[in-house]
């Protein structure tokens, strides 16, 4: 069911870009989050070109808000006691809000809100709507909860019939520009189908299948059909696409897997959610921490965490274990405090290197973290004493890369060092091995560059963010160098 279970959702926010379209082509930028709010931020629908409706969290409750967009400021609709509101929707022809209502005795209804006179009333008394779209202004689309599926309901609020048109379908409803059409998604088959329906008629035809089993898509005003994948949006033209084609990819390191897109009326600006951002997850997590809330804290990791010493030494697997482990060091630690000093952050990677306070005495970690909407691993590094200083080693390998001097960038490492990827995987064995594939790589890459970003130094261990340019492309990357006998032994690179 979609409300009933709020509290176990991830936090999310709202977000507000200017879009331009020419032809096939799709600009957006200037990526401003208009809900900023910790917990359910969600569900944005444009009010009018200026005016945006979102579902939003305050005082333990969730409740319409209104975003102007001129101004960029927020007044609230709703206020609601005994209940919260989700997916608030404009009502054709009036100055009215409708929006699924759910009461804490559980009970789901669609409502309708006057905004000029403040009152409120149920709209559809025998349906427990999951979410909605205005056909016109008495004829209205719905997902409707029946078992532990949606389904897609007609209702006629002039002639109050409801029709079922098909079970098992998606929450994403939105009118076809220029027709007498809506979209939903049928979630009937292996995949999920984008499908079109003439609600006068009943009438259904295939429009697309989603990748993925995305479920959320929306309409620009040119008639081409998005959705959203990771942080990328993807574009159909069903005139003439076979297939999905890559529109666009928003580079914001806040934005975090995107869902819920609402196209504005004029087409001038585009509203997604983005789940809250790896750092924001984990400075969640720390704060909860220095707070001592167990509860607070745990939440903050998947149910299945792995936590580790690095680099792959498994201290123990699950949320659970973890809350009793962490209950059992605040019992027996009377003072502890996490700072974090710097961070190094790249996709749903977050380097913290921490400063911990524990009764009185200080020492300093790095803390990996894995996140994909909940932290999913934690590796630990520790301070361990070194005769060597291993940053003159990275910084010496840097400067022969840039230089595609092969002796130079060699001479740090190790006559067996290895070199890792992404979840350990091994990519070289060996110097020469390295040689063989550096010397071709600096020959034919003319434009060869590396830029160290920021640099964690912990114990034997130096972590690079680094910024790569080769072959007219740039990019991002983690390099961590492990340092044994005053040489560079191992490298893992995270992209």
């Amino acid at each position: 069911m979609p409300f009933i279970h709020l509290q176990a959702q991830l936090g999310t926010e709202v977000y507000l870009t200017n879009l331009e379209m020419e032809v096939d082509s799709l600009y957006i930028n200037n990526a401003i989050n208009i809900s900023n709010n910790e917990g359910y931020d969600n569900q944005p629908s444009f009010f009018d070109n200026d005016n945006l409706l979102f579902a939003a969290t305050r005082n333990g409750q969730t409740d319409i808000a209104l975003y102007h967009i001129n101004d960029r400021s927020v007044s609230w609709l709703t206020n609601t006691t005994n209940g919260s509101e989700y997916s608030p929707t404009k009502i054709p022809g009036k100055n009215a809000v409708s929006a699924i209502r759910l009461d804490d005795n559980g009970l789901q209804r669609l409502y309708e809100y006057n905004l000029d006179t403040n009152e409120h009333g149920v709209l559809l008394d025998s349906l427990k709507v999951g979410y909605h779209v205005w056909f016109s202004k008495d004829l209205l689309v719905c997902t409707v909860l029946r078992e532990n599926r949606m389904d897609l309901v007609i209702s006629n609020l002039k002639n109050l019939t409801n029709i079922t048109v098909q079970q098992n379908v998606g929450r994403s409803l939105h009118k076809i520009p220029d027709s007498d059409l809506i979209s939903y998604i049928s979630k009937s088959n292996t995949t999920n189908m984008v499908k079109s329906l003439n609600p006068q008629y009943l009438n259904s035809e295939d429009i697309i299948s989603l990748p993925e089993n995305l479920e959320d898509i929306s309409w620009l005003k040119n008639g081409i059909l998005i959705t959203a994948f990771d942080n990328n949006i993807l574009s159909f033209n069903p005139k003439k696409d076979k297939n999905w084609k890559m529109a666009y990819q928003i580079n914001n390191p806040d934005v975090n897997s995107i869902s819920r897109l609402a196209i504005s009326p004029q087409g001038n600006y585009l509203s997604f959610v983005s789940n809250d951002s790896q750092k924001r997850i984990v400075d969640q997590q720390v704060e909860t921490f220095n707070a001592r809330d167990v509860n607070a804290f745990a939440n903050c990791f998947s149910e299945n965490v792995i936590v580790s010493n690095y680099p792959m030494d498994t201290l123990y697997v699950g949320r659970q274990i973890l809350k009793e482990k962490y209950q059992l060091f605040y019992d027996r630690t009377p003072s502890v405090e996490v700072k974090v000093a710097s961070r190094i952050h790249l996709g749903q990677t977050v380097i913290d290197q921490e400063q911990v306070t524990v009764g009185g005495k200080q020492h300093q970690q790095v803390a990996i973290y894995k996140v994909d909407g909940l932290i999913n691993s934690m590796t630990f590094i520790q301070d361990l004493p070194t005769k060597y200083d291993p940053e003159i080693l990275v910084q010496r390998q840097l400067e022969g890369y840039n230089q595609k001097n092969i002796n130079t960038f060699l001479s740090p490492y190790a006559e067996n060092v290895k070199i890792y990827g992404d979840n350990g995987v091994l990519r070289t064995a060996g110097i020469e091995n390295m040689r063989n594939r550096y010397s071709d790589f600096f020959a034919t890459t003319p434009d060869l560059h590396c830029e160290s970003k920021n640099r964690i130094v912990i114990g034997n261990i130096v972590i690079d963010e680094e910024f790569i340019t080769a072959n007219g492309k740039s990019f991002s990357a983690i390099g961590i160098y492990e340092i044994e006998h005053n040489k560079i032994a191992k490298v893992t690179f995270l992209h």
